[in-house]
């Protein structure tokens, strides 16, 4: 495995500009196809639960359907992320899009009866933790530097957006032809099969055949590699925190909704406070991470989660629907700005052999982050008034942001992790090294209980 050439800007220089990422092929390939993907997910969980109620009648089974796409993280993210590591990024990437086209195509077929479209959409949704975890290693491959930030942030940022698209054409589609959508779904994986399969280089795997032991203990290496290591669990608690409070107005939307409409109908009001944080998420990470540099951005970390559950506590005083969506977008935009960061101090903290999964372990822990937060304020909600549970839980949140940012490593404990990181994956020539070697270097002896001072 080749290791990534830096092509680092000095902290003093602005930031990489969207023409700097967008002229490397391989990311325009990978950003359509990603892009494409998600929207298609999108417009077919829209598509499945209208599909599902049709035929049913049933409001629990239609939430079922729509459930069903989470549950593969939830059961066996980690597990699904570590086979990224053990074949080649592209190989993974375009089986895992075959399959899904495949079972978006089986879905389509007329008559298929309620059970057997929930067992393949859960099939289906199995192929998402190992093509995310490859899609995520791959990344640093392509980019490099402050480049890898920005695009860490188109990315993430076209994710919301795709959400957006994605539900209101699946649902205008669907309203007509549930089986339309599905197919316009299985379009956009084949589609991307093409893209990944003839716009991505063929990279070896990280971790070949000697070097490879029980996938179990494989993922173990993930969970003891992202909460070990003291860069990447610091990471990892802000990310993880910024998830506590910033789903919360998003899944109390409908209740909050129906309860005080603010002159708006019901409808509208839930569809403005579900849209505002994917909004606000955009605008914060295209903004931050297009007009601030890189050094700049690395000091806003620590305001940032603070600001961001900070900005929801005036829900408190009960505010109609189009305020809480101004909190909500602000909410997004403070998170928007601060995860893309994070997240590529976490890719360049890490050596090769051990990217993928480590995604896996965050992105399982964000979805049941997420799901448990909706589910206890949701609780909360039937004893007491959503703007009270809101702005507590908000409140809570500048607690819990305020010690995580008490508890982030200092800058050159960050550079160091970094460094070692660099020095791993090219001294290994892109094979895996045991995990205590690899975190020794990766944090270069130092402690994150220090608070960082990144000027």
């Amino acid at each position: 495995m080749e290791a990534t050439v830096s092509d680092e800007r000095p902290a003093q220089e602005g930031p990489a500009t969207f023409r700097d990422v967008f002229s490397q092929a391989e990311f325009r390939a990978l950003f359509t196809a990603n892009a494409l993907s998600w929207i298609g997910d999108y417009i077919a969980k829209a598509a499945v639960t209208v599909l599902v109620y049709r035929e049913t009648q049933s409001v629990a089974l239609s939430a079922t359907a729509f459930a069903a796409s989470y549950l593969p993280w939830l059961l066996g993210g980690p597990l699904l992320s570590a086979l990224a590591e053990r074949h080649r990024y592209r190989q993974v990437m375009v089986a895992c899009d075959l399959l899904r086209m495949a079972m978006m195509l089986l879905v389509a077929i007329p008559g298929t009866p309620p059970w057997a479209i929930l067992a393949l959409i859960f099939a289906a949704t199995l192929a998402n933790p190992p093509s995310q975890a490859a899609r995520s290693a791959l990344m640093p491959h392509i980019l490099a530097g402050d480049r890898l930030v920005v695009g860490l942030s188109i990315n993430t940022s076209s994710g919301q957006a795709a959400q957006i698209v994605g539900y209101l054409v699946g649902a205008s589609i669907a309203a007509t032809s549930p089986a339309a959508a599905l197919l316009i779904n299985a379009a956009t994986f084949a589609v991307s099969a093409v893209l990944v399969q003839f716009g991505l280089r063929d990279r070896p795997p990280t971790m070949t055949a000697a070097h490879r032991s029980h996938l179990l203990r494989e993922t173990a290496q993930g969970f003891r590699i992202v909460f070990g290591w003291p860069v990447l669990r610091a990471i990892a608690v802000l990310v993880f925190s910024a998830m506590v409070f910033s789903i919360v107005p998003e899944g109390l939307a409908a209740a909050w909704a129906a309860e005080r409409s603010g002159g708006l109908d019901t409808g509208t009001a839930q569809a403005v406070i579900m849209a505002a944080n994917p909004v606000g998420y955009i605008l914060g990470g295209l903004l931050i991470g297009r007009l601030v540099a890189p050094a700049r951005r690395l000091a806003l970390i620590r305001p940032l989660a603070v600001l961001a559950p900070a900005v929801l506590i005036p829900a408190l005083l009960d505010p109609p629907p189009l305020v809480v969506a101004l909190l909500a977008a602000a909410c997004g935009f403070a998170v928007g700005g601060l995860l893309p960061v994070a997240n590529g101090l976490f890719v360049r903290a890490l050596p090769d052999g051990y990217r993928a999964r480590a995604f896996g372990v965050m992105a399982s822990g964000t979805q049941i982050i997420q799901g448990a937060a909706v589910l206890a304020t949701g609780a909360l909600a039937e004893r007491f008034a959503i703007p009270v549970v809101v702005g507590v839980w908000s409140a809570a949140g500048v607690v819990l942001m305020l010690m995580a940012a008490t508890t982030w490593p200092r800058a050159e404990t960050v550079t160091a992790a970094i460094e070692g990181a660099s020095a791993e994956t090219a001294g290994a020539g892109g094979n895996q090294q045991s995990p205590a070697r690899a975190g020794t270097s990766a944090v270069g002896g130092e402690s994150s209980r220090h608070r960082q001072t990144v000027t």
